[in-house]
């Protein structure tokens, strides 16, 4: 008999030596687009672009002959889908070590195992789970779903279409508007659709079928799909507003006032690209924050001091995908308007930035004509003539831009400039006629001025004669200049009234001036016979001082006592201020007498004086030192006294004496001379015998300061 462990044992072997049938694999297109698939797919999207159908499935849409297609083809996914599960739940490879694959002729099914899986179960189990929370089916879904599609499928919050044909408007009145439809459109949808919906779940036959434990469940997907419908409604408004602002079809772009302006030396946009930008983004955030305050059904039902809401709020992806669009598409749209300004900053900035004011200054620092400056004035002016002959309007598609106060502006700032200009040539104009009436005045002023001196008479001769010719010849072609000026000014510059009263005193002085002249022939001629008469009573008045300093120097030679050597010493002091002042006298007479063209008078008398008072004021200062050095050394101390200085000083005090006292018997003995010749020349006088000269009062104090000396010296 054999061991029954020990069939057992070979029965396992055998069961591991089974071979299992290869595993089919699903079909490799399992999940890939089908021609049906790619139909439905096609289909839909031509429907999302022409705007016509809801992007959700309805009950409407199911009916038709595509929903037949895609069921079987859903079905036959489902079936191959079932089958491969099978496959895989029912061919697992069980847990017998060293179960393999070897190939060969299929084994016989071991006896007491069982490879089955109990799949049919599970599956009956989450088909009944399916329908009993698949709430979608539900008839009341249907309704709503009916309601949904009547109230939102063909609108949109916003009615865009008639922007463009309101003409230019501002993007403030545009938000504004929008901003208004967008409250009104909420209100009508809960005026509305919200009422009829909730009269529908009012209805106790709203909710047959629905267990109680699934109400919750039922209500969620009642709000999930009222939260559908209201997103996709604001999804289908913002993209109908961005596609407003499509630059491939700017038929239908709005039509936005701007403006050029000048303000503060600049040139900007009135509104700026950032607030048009930021107004229009606004519209889209208005429409995101547009039916966000919808309560849930079971909250309106149930009445709770807390409602819940509706999720309505915009996808952020499409929010996002709205705001990035429209900045592109603004951007686009503005380019005209900015290239422009661009057009404006590069032929006109150089007003603006300091180009302007430093060439101006420039040119006023350097030395120009009359002319030059008139045609520097003039490319200012031609400039703001350029500015205001540019266009008001400028018509883009989306902008219509107005330049009149960047014009204005332009054009005043260069007209500044021409300004600064003029006004400093009329200040120059100005400067000039006033330097005209000037001189004119200062010719009048001398011309009339009555000469003190005969000096001054024949300046002012000269000076009349010089103003007759070049000076009045000068000054009229100055006034010629001034008044081809002046035609220029009267085109270009409103005079003051005070410079226009200088016109006219510049344009009368030539006329002015001529009595002027005539007065002066008169006074000079007046002037000159009363010059002559003074001139000849100087004359003779010097004539008579000349011969009384003649008698006065007559008395030196009677001064003799030595006691009043300090008066005589301030006689001959008066006496020569009196000879400087005939001196004077002289030369002021002999200038006249050149001035009028007369002979010079000469004063031999006058020169004489000179030459014999200069003996006598040094003999007169010598014996005073003298008086003055005896009575120091004679009085003084003894102690200051030195002997070597002393005996210098009596050596040079006796030189000088001396030689006074040999100058003086020298003059005695010539002037004698001079008389006995003198007198041997008369005949009618008799000739008598020659007395012995006595020496004159000079010699006789030369000879006693002299003897005066010998005894201090002793």
């Amino acid at each position: 008999m054999s061991d029954p462990n020990k069939a057992a044992i070979e029965a396992e072997k055998e069961a591991l030596n089974l071979k299992l049938p290869p595993i089919v694999h699903p079909p490799e297109d399992i999940g890939v687009d089908t021609p049906q698939q790619s139909k439905l797919l096609n289909y839909k999207r031509s429907k999302e672009q022409q705007k016509t159908i809801n992007q959700l499935f309805n009950y409407m849409f199911m009916k038709e002959e595509l929903l037949e297609s895609l069921i079987d083809e859903v079905s036959s996914d489902f079936e191959k889908s079932m089958k491969r599960y099978l496959v895989q739940s029912v061919l697992v490879k069980p847990p017998v070590k060293w179960l393999e694959d070897e190939g060969g002729p299929l084994p016989e099914s071991p006896l007491g195992l069982d490879y089955s899986n109990p799949w049919h179960y599970n599956y009956v189990q989450a088909r009944n789970q399916i329908a009993s929370d698949l709430h979608i089916v539900h008839p009341t879904m249907k309704i709503l779903l009916d309601l949904g599609y009547i109230t939102f499928a063909n609108t949109v919050l916003l009615d865009v279409t008639g922007i463009r044909a309101k003409g230019p408007i501002d993007c403030e009145s545009l938000k504004t508007d929008l901003s208004i439809q967008a409250k009104k459109a909420e209100e009508k949808i809960m005026n509305t659709w919200y009422p009829q919906v909730i009269s529908l779940f009012t209805k106790k036959e709203s909710l047959e079928g629905i267990k109680p434990e699934k109400l919750d469940a039922f209500y969620s997907c009642v709000s999930t799909l009222m939260s559908n419908q209201l997103k996709d409604l604001l999804v289908r408004t913002v993209k109908a507003f961005v596609e407003l602002f499509d630059s491939e079809n700017q038929q239908r772009l709005p039509i936005f006032k701007m403006q050029l302006t000048f303000d503060d030396d600049k040139m900007e946009f009135y509104p700026t690209f950032q607030d048009l930008e930021d107004v229009v983004l606004s519209v889209v955030e208005r429409i995101a924050e547009t039916l966000q305050n919808i309560q849930t059904v079971p909250s309106w039902l149930s009445g709770t001091s807390t409602p819940v809401n509706l999720d309505t709020e915009l996808p952020e992806h499409v929010l996002q995908w709205a705001l990035n669009t429209m900045k592109v598409a603004i951007h686009q749209n503005l380019q005209g308007a900015r290239k422009h300004h661009e057009t404006y900053v590069e032929k006109y900035n150089w007003l603006l930035d300091g180009t302007a004011v430093r060439v101006i200054q420039n040119f006023q620092a350097e030395d120009h004509t009359f002319d030059e400056y008139t045609e520097f004035i003039e490319s200012f002016f031609s400039l703001a003539s350029e500015i205001m002959l540019l266009p008001q309007w400028m018509h883009y598609p989306m902008v219509r831009l107005d330049c009149e106060d960047l014009k204005t502006g332009l054009t005043n700032k260069a007209k500044a400039f021409a300004n600064i200009l003029l006004n400093d040539i009329a200040s120059k104009h100005r400067k000039e006629n006033e330097c005209i009436c000037s001189e004119f005045e200062a010719i009048k002023d001398h011309a009339l001025k009555v000469p003190e001196t005969t000096e001054e008479m024949m300046d002012l001769i000269s000076y009349v004669e010089k103003a007759r010719t070049i000076g009045i010849q000068e000054l009229a072609l100055r006034i010629q200049e001034s008044r081809r000026q002046m035609s220029y000014f009267l085109d270009n510059f409103l005079f003051p009234q005070e410079d226009l009263a200088l016109n006219a005193a510049v344009l009368m002085w030539p006329r002015k001036i001529s009595p002027v002249f005539n007065e002066n022939d008169e006074l000079i001629e007046n002037a000159k016979h009363k010059r002559e008469s003074e001139l000849i009573a100087k004359r003779e008045k010097l004539i008579l001082e000349v011969e009384k300093e003649s008698r006065h120097m007559e008395e030196f030679t009677e001064f003799a006592e030595l006691e009043r050597m300090q008066q005589y010493v301030t006689d001959v002091r008066q006496l020569q201020k009196r000879i400087q002042e005939s001196e004077e006298a002289v030369q002021f007479i002999n200038k006249e007498e050149e001035l009028f063209k007369w002979e010079l008078t000469k004063y031999p008398e006058l020169d004489k004086l000179k030459v014999n008072i200069e003996p006598y004021q040094k003999f007169f200062n010598l014996v005073l030192k003298w008086q003055r050095t005896e009575k120091r050394w004679m009085d003084g101390g003894f102690l200051d006294l030195n002997g070597e200085s002393m005996e210098a000083d009596v050596e040079e005090f006796s030189r000088e004496i001396f030689k006074t006292l040999k100058f003086f018997q020298m003059k005695q003995k010539k002037e004698l001379q001079e008389k006995r010749k003198a007198a041997r020349k008369r005949s009618l006088i008799e000739e008598k015998p020659e007395e012995e000269p006595k020496d004159n009062p000079t010699i006789i104090m030369c000879s006693t300061v002299m003897e005066q000396i010998k005894v201090f010296k002793v």
